[in-house]
């Protein structure tokens, strides 16, 4: 039987690539993003139109989350992941002179969003037929330590890995499995900037390694494909030479 996911933020980047190889690996896949353009390109490459939806969704709306899902049950019959994905930045400048505006952009999207998206995915996992499933978040190196300038970002992807564990512990009695994996610098659009070169915490400027985001795509298959028994908790998964183990 064809196992069912969510993928938010699957217009793009990581969201793509990882919706891309769900559906490789015979499931089938609710592409949610902002940009319907964007998530017809990704279905378009998925290659079969029938193992994916097209639901373009602000996960900041929660009317807008609840017909995601809604959507989703009414086409696929179930739910057995979700991976919650789509995630948005402020710009690199000092806090003082941040808007409320910005951070509360990057809040609604980032942590907000993830919740709805948990929250919708749990009244679902507990009440269908074979109960449970799994969640997995996209946490980011930003979830252990920041990069400079990136304080709503930062806050957001700590506050995750504080939702993982919480929703990680609510769903052990459902049989819903929570996880989180955070990447570092695998090359898609938004870090193309890596390798030209990115501010560090010392002040200077420094290209940095990425890796391919199909070694990515590939780690979320993984823990998607374990039993619901099994739960990877926290995954790491980085360019080998970044400068984050270490003094920075």
């Amino acid at each position: 039987m064809n196992k069912i996911a969510i993928v938010t933020g699957a217009g793009s980047g990581i969201g793509r690539a990882v919706a891309l190889r769900l559906v490789s690996a015979g499931f089938l896949v609710a592409l949610a993003g902002r940009r319907k353009a964007a998530l017809n390109q990704t279905a378009s490459d998925a290659g079969d139109p029938a193992r994916t939806l097209v639901l373009p969704t602000d996960v900041s709306d929660e009317d807008a989350v609840a017909t995601l899902f809604r959507e989703t049950v009414e086409r696929f019959g179930r739910l057995d992941l979700l991976f919650n994905n789509a995630g948005t930045g402020a710009p690199f400048i000092p806090v003082e002179e941040l808007s409320l505006s910005q951070w509360n952009t990057v809040v609604a999207v980032n942590l907000t969003g993830a919740f709805l998206c948990a929250r919708a995915a749990f009244r679902q996992m507990k009440e269908q037929h074979q109960r449970g499933g799994r969640i997995i978040n996209n946490g980011s190196i930003s979830a252990h330590t920041p990069r400079p300038l990136s304080a709503p970002y930062t806050a957001t992807k700590h506050a995750m890995t504080g939702l993982t564990k919480s929703l990680s512990l609510d769903g052990r009695a459902y049989d819903i499995a929570c996880g989180q994996i955070d990447i570092g610098n695998a090359a898609t659009a938004m870090a193309s900037a890596m390798t030209s070169g990115v501010l560090q915490a010392n002040g200077t400027v420094a290209s940095e390694p990425v890796i391919d985001v199909r070694h990515v795509a590939d780690a979320v298959l993984c823990m998607a494909n374990l039993p619901l028994d099994t739960n990877v908790l926290s995954l790491t998964i980085m360019a080998n030479g970044m400068p984050f183990v270490g003094r920075g």
